[in-house]
């Protein structure tokens, strides 16, 4: 049994174009994402979905009972996988999640999903925090602009700083063509 988690994290309806909260190159991020999870499939790698899910039904991204809260279909959680829901940006905090990769053995996790310099940020450094090998495949993650005071900061410029920073001091990071050779 594979000693490897993919956690695909909160790729779900509202950050589609089509949604409340569309994302930067989202379609190719999910595109790869998937991608990714088919060859961890074809490994016997653990499949762990985490959605987010807003406390507040006001909330403008992620409220329950929407359909933004679905997962994008390309990355649909399938009847072995392991769904878990979260309510803040890391994966880990007041979720099942670090106590399902110890009951399973997982040394080794793989992050991909949404967005680059919030959830995937927080997991990604909360899972090498934990002791767990962290790899992040960063073509499969995504995120949008975000302004700073007057300045408006590209989401390329966002999700490259965010990369390098992972890259520098918690775990590998790569692309999905380098992932899967």
């Amino acid at each position: 049994m594979s000693k490897r988690a993919i956690i695909i994290v909160d790729l779900q309806k509202d950050y589609l174009s089509s949604g409340s909260f569309a994302l930067t190159g989202i379609d190719a991020a999910a595109a790869n994402a998937a991608r990714v999870v088919e060859a961890g499939r074809g490994k016997g790698d653990r499949i762990i979905h985490v959605h987010h899910i807003a406390k507040d039904a006001a909330s403008p991204l992620f409220a329950p009972g929407t359909d933004g809260i679905q997962p994008i279909p390309a990355v649909a959680p399938r009847q072995d996988d392991t769904v878990i829901v979260k309510n803040y940006p890391n994966s880990f905090r007041e979720t099942a999640l670090h106590q399902t990769l110890r009951d399973g053995g997982i040394e080794d996790v793989v992050v991909v999903g949404a967005m680059s310099d919030v959830c995937i940020d927080a997991t990604a450094r909360a899972a090498a925090d934990l002791g767990y090998n962290l790899t992040v495949v960063h073509d499969a993650c995504a995120t949008r602009d975000k302004a700073f005071g007057d300045s408006v900061v590209p989401a390329p410029q966002v999700h490259a700083t965010i990369m390098s920073a992972l890259e520098f001091g918690y775990g590998k990071v790569t692309t999905t063509a380098d992932f899967l050779s």
